[in-house]
């Protein structure tokens, strides 16, 4: 039983009171730890941390210096790259394949930062009056909150620690209840490359912690990854000190095949698209849209794929897919899983839980495909947030934009098709922050990634990224060395 702790001003520390929250592997079951639960005092403590910090020092680093620091960090993560991903896996019942990929992938990014750090450039303004010298400051916003999700705890706050600590801000991490391990492990790597005590603080804990952490009136942002209603309450809390948010929220993607598209990449684009990490992402492909001449045939290929994806133990090469990563998370998905059987949805594959061939306690979901589903229903329109696909067919381009379109959500879509001005017209139409052709899943820590409507606002990843933790500030300089008196007219009146 190991017990972990949390970061503050460069100190491990336990929450107020020592209370403790399980760590749970959804695999077995077994509760291989315990990590604090933070409480009101505590995220004050942290606060206060990350702003003696920026005013001390982190706010006058150089950005050179700032970029020799990311990149020590970026080494080792990737010389830890295996470890941290056999804890993550253990956390949250991701493949090892893919958290081991993720912690290389959460190297490049704060590498990828690391090389923004010292060129964070204003602008030089000319303007319609010469004597006026103007130009722009590009400055951090100061203390920001980084919250992030259970299903890819690394990558997530990759997305965001890399450019909030380039940008010259100090933070306060509060990872899921559901999966911290890979988050407090941090705090070794960012005392091994240097950071000064308290420019990283981290918090772990549950509802407590986290409205704690957003109502904070110390903070200068905040950025959080996960729920549509968390996010939707977060917003409301910033609204209240009026500090900039970035939110990556969910989503329920569209992805279509067209029936000029090579089907076999298609089909295999597909299923990567909604079953590679069980289901659990936001971007995941939950909603195809399949062209009428191929619907029967890609129905029952689909159907039949599913059935041939093996589930068990994520340590173990040989599995297809793993547990889903918490119990509430289980509940949501079973549930939603019979209510689509009962909305009448043809259920093709899957559907089916728990068996003698998995541990009693393990949270498992087959890989799920439904037929026919109907677009306004359930299945439909709500981020199951599992292994679960709805299939609906399309008689022509513009009904299959119009579906795609039909949605609260805009993060990401795909389109398999050979025609490439069909590829840019459809892409074009689609709303969406991501849109993928004859891929999916691709990703970069160049490429911007985010969405629109209820998937969220701001960008994370790419340049753009940095917009969410900086400010601009515009500065003007008179350079005629007097300046013109608009009363020196008056006339005085004798009293």
């Amino acid at each position: 039983m190991i017990e972990y702790s949390m970061l503050i001003a460069g100190e491990p520390v336990s929450a107020r009171g020592d209370r403790r929250l399980p760590v749970v592997n959804p695999f077995d079951g077994d509760r291989f730890g315990t990590v604090p639960d933070g409480t009101r005092e505590d995220v004050d403590d942290a606060v206060r941390a990350a702003r003696s910090a920026f005013d001390s020092t982190w706010s006058s680093t150089p950005g050179v210096r700032r970029a020799e620091l990311l990149h020590r960090l970026a080494a080792i993560i990737a010389a830890r790259a295996d470890e941290l991903g056999t804890w993550e896996t253990r956390d949250n019942g991701k493949l090892l394949a893919e958290t081991r990929a993720q912690a290389r992938f959460a190297a490049r990014s704060y590498a990828f930062f690391a090389g923004y750090a010292d060129k964070l450039y204003g602008r030089v303004i000319p303007l319609d009056t010469p004597e006026t010298f103007d130009y722009t400051l590009r400055q951090p916003l100061g203390v920001v909150a980084l919250i992030t999700a259970w299903n890819s705890p690394m990558q997530l706050l990759a997305n965001k620690l890399a450019p909030a600590l380039a940008a010259g801000n100090t933070v306060v991490i509060k990872p899921s209840e559901h999966a911290s391990v890979t988050t407090v492990l941090m705090a070794e790597m960012v005392a091994e490359a240097g950071f000064p005590p308290g420019v990283v603080n981290i918090v772990t804990g549950g509802a407590e912690c986290g409205r704690a952490l957003t109502e904070h009136p110390g903070l200068d942002g905040i950025s959080f990854t996960g729920s549509l209603p968390t996010g939707q309450a977060i917003a409301h809390a910033a609204a209240r000190t009026m500090v900039p948010v970035t939110l990556e929220l969910g989503g329920k993607s569209a992805n279509i095949i067209f029936d000029d598209a090579d089907l076999d990449v298609a089909l295999r684009g597909a299923i990567v698209g909604i079953f590679s990490a069980g289901g659990q992402t936001c971007i995941a492909g939950s909603r195809l849209l399949v062209h009428r001449p191929l619907y029967d045939h890609v129905v029952t290929e689909l159907g039949a794929r599913a059935d041939r994806i093996r589930l068990g133990d994520p340590l173990l090469a040989s599995t297809h897919m793993g547990p889903v990563a918490n119990e509430p998370q289980w509940d949501r998905v079973t549930t939603m899983v019979q209510a689509g059987v009962e909305s009448g949805a043809r259920l093709v594959a899957g559907g089916g839980t728990r068996d003698a061939a998995f541990p009693e306690s393990g949270l498992f979901v087959r890989p799920t495909v439904f037929a026919d589903v109907d677009n306004a229903s359930p299945l439909a329109r709500q981020e199951i947030f599992g292994p679960v696909l709805s299939i609906i067919p399309f008689e022509s381009e513009e009904e299959a934009v119009t579906l795609a379109n039909d949605s609260d959500f805009g993060l990401a879509a795909g389109l398999w098709t050979r025609d490439l001005s069909r590829a840019h017209r459809v892409a074009e139409q689609i709303v969406a922050g991501t849109v993928w052709v004859n891929t999916y899943r691709v990703s970069a820590a160049q490429a911007p990634f985010g969405g629109v409507r209820m998937s969220g606002q701001g960008r994370e990843r790419g340049a753009e990224a940095l917009d969410g933790f900086l400010r601009t500030k515009n500065v003007l300089l008179n350079l005629s060395g007097s300046i013109a008196d608009p009363f020196d007219d008056l006339v005085e009146v004798d009293g």
